[in-house]
């Protein structure tokens, strides 16, 4: 995945108005983007929610890729989202987008190798699974992997609750959450690579699928960090709560829910080059066709290695 071909994707998203349970303007640009390809099945659940289900050949899908479509916001005159009080009684200025309204800040810009915007959280997760179904299409990819697009994560992972129990994603599925996460939530530096996340404030994620993902960046030398990201909770933990294998994939994300310094609103912004390398992770992940046991491998290794010393036994 390269810059030219990734940078349109994210601005056609990034630029367009959400709020949690107002999510539509994103929800049909992502079905606008995908409409070409005649190997991704669209459905929309009863809620709002959307899987994208790419598959071309007989192989067995093993994971989805997750991102939920909104961003803090006022609903009315109610803010739905986490932003400390002492930045609402700021009152900045909003831009009104029908029944709710934004922060009024750029909605996509480039600077420095940096993509700033007024809602990368998570429409760049967004942007990422809409990227690499686009690129396993073109490149005529055979595999089968999901991607799930959720409403109202801002306020409890609503969607993400209402999908694990439809029943559209098999439990068999392991399903990996993408975000953009502060990077104040562990030992993590923005520009360094993407974040292989071991876990949230909440859970421990599968330490399976966790090892898949680095082994997958390590094999394809793609740049990786791995952090048990802390900062937050994400929709991750939502489906451990239903019976889901969870992972987690992240990248480092500057004035966090648009807290910027100084109590300040202000734009938030992540890494160009780590949000390309997560790109490329989920194509690899999604091109496995059948996931190794990453654990019996590094018992396997431990076992050769103790076999050195039986003589001392």
């Amino acid at each position: 995945m390269n810059t030219k071909t990734f940078l349109p994707i994210a601005e056609a998203l990034l630029t367009k108005p959400t709020a949690p349970f107002h999510e539509e303007a994103v929800r049909e640009e992502i079905m606008r983007l995908l409409s070409g390809c005649k190997h991704v099945n669209l459905k929309q659940d009863e809620f709002g929610n959307l899987v994208a289900h790419y598959r071309r050949g007989k192989a067995a899908a093993h994971f989805a890729f997750a991102a939920h479509m909104d961003h803090p916001a006022y609903v009315g005159r109610k803010f739905l989202g986490g932003v400390p009080k002492r930045y609402l009684d700021k009152k900045a200025a909003t831009q009104k987008f029908g029944a709710f309204s934004m922060w009024d800040l750029p909605p996509f810009q480039v600077r420095n190798q940096r993509i700033y915007s007024r809602a990368c959280d998570d429409l760049i997760g967004c942007s990422v699974i809409v990227a690499m179904l686009l690129e396993l299409e073109k490149t005529g990819t055979e595999c089968s992997v999901y991607g799930l697009f959720t409403r109202a994560e801002e306020v409890g992972f609503v969607g993400a609750i209402q999908l694990a129990t439809s029943g559209l994603v098999p439990r068999k599925i392991a399903i990996i959450s993408l975000e953009t996460s502060s990077q104040k939530g562990g030992p993590v530096k923005m520009g360094a690579g993407v974040i292989v996340r071991a876990g949230d404030r909440s859970s421990v994620f599968d330490s399976g699928v966790t090892i898949q993902l680095a082994t997958n960046a390590q094999t394809k030398k793609i740049p990786y960090q791995r952090a048990l990201m802390q900062g937050g909770s994400c929709e991750a933990t939502a489906y451990v709560l239903y019976g889901y294998r969870v992972g987690g994939l992240c990248v480092a994300l500057g004035n966090y829910h648009n807290c910027g310094p100084s109590d300040k609103i202000a734009a938030e912004y992540v890494s160009l080059d780590d949000t390309l390398a997560m790109t490329q992770l989920c194509i690899e992940t999604a091109k496995v066709s059948q996931p190794v046991d990453p654990q019996k491998q590094l018992r396997e290794r431990l076992e050769t290695n103790m076999e050195k010393y039986r003589e001392l036994f």
